[in-house]
């Protein structure tokens, strides 16, 4: 589990990138690049970094179910993830 000050900065991060979205695509469309020095930094959306929803992991991230492949596995050998199972063959 990662810390909760990490997880709380990524929180931060994604409130910023919401908030600042549509000035900062009307800064670069207009080309004041002045403008877009005087924005936040954290507003940027490359600043953001994957972590799993239910941990905060932030390596081995699954973009299609938002969680880490270790939280992944543990949720599907309990199926409480539909759809997915366990393969034998």
């Amino acid at each position: 589990m990662a810390r909760k000050s990490v997880i709380a900065r990524e929180k931060k991060r994604q409130v910023l990138v919401d908030k600042y979205a549509a000035k900062r695509k009307a800064l670069k469309e207009a080309g004041d690049w002045e403008g877009l020095d005087k924005l936040p930094r954290n507003s940027s959306a490359v600043r953001l970094h994957n972590r799993c929803k239910l941990t905060g992991r932030p390596k081995g991230y699954m973009r299609k179910f938002g969680i880490s492949r270790v939280t992944f596995r543990d949720m599907a050998s309990e199926g409480k993830i539909p759809g997915v199972t366990k393969s034998s063959w």
